[in-house]
Formats: C-alpha cells, structure tokens, sequence
C-alpha cells in the first residue's frame, strides 16, 4: 500500500510540474513544433493504357539490349546473396540491367519466400 500510494503522489507531482512547466521537458511544453496545416487530399495520377505498352516496350527493348550484361549481373547478385555479402553494390549493379521483377526472382531463387515468424 505504502509503494502504491508513494507512486501516486510522484505522478501528481511531476504532471504538475510538467503542464506548470516548472519541469522542462523539450517537444512536450517547450520547443514544440510549429502546428502546419494538413495537406488536403492529393489527386492521383494514374498510367493510361499507352504509357503502360510503351514502359513495357522499353523493358523488352533494354532486356535485348543488355542480354549478357543482364544475366552477369544477376548471378553476381545471387552469388552474393548466397555467400551472404552485402548485396548493395550488385544490387545497384544489376538495376541498370534489370527490372524490378527479375532482380526480386533472383533473391526468391536464392531465399525463398518471405514468411513472417510467428
């Protein structure tokens, strides 16, 4: 009963030290931030369907292009997956060849699916 009460009476104390502003507490009663005005809603742009053919175009276009720089650096990127290096550099490597679809085979070719531990 003692602690209880004792506990009581401190947190009494220190939020009317706190909202007094006898105890200085930086972001909570000084040097708040400034209250900005919300953004109202943003329209969204959306692809027609000619933007869309012509991005596909130019994926197949560069995949023809950079064929064995491609699968060079694809492998270079699963290697280093596999010995479990940092994957940056032939990550960034591989995005001047590659779409995103390719680069994200090459890490479920090397880690599976990601499953979240339960």
């Amino acid at each position: 009963m003692y602690q209880r009460s004792k506990i009581q009476e401190e947190s009494l104390d220190y939020q009317h030290k706190k909202h007094s502003g006898e105890l200085t507490l930086i972001g909570v009663n000084t040097f708040l931030h400034k209250v900005e005005e919300t953004p109202g809603m943003i329209e969204l742009m959306r692809s027609s369907d000619e933007e869309k053919k012509i991005q596909v175009e130019e994926i197949e276009q560069m995949k023809s292009r950079f064929v064995n720089e491609r699968r060079h650096a694809l492998e270079k990127l699963k290697q280093a997956a596999l010995a479990r290096e940092n994957t940056f550099d032939s990550l960034m490597e591989a995005a001047k060849y590659s779409s995103i679809g390719e680069i994200s085979e090459s890490f479920f070719a090397v880690g599976g699916a990601y499953r979240r531990a339960m």
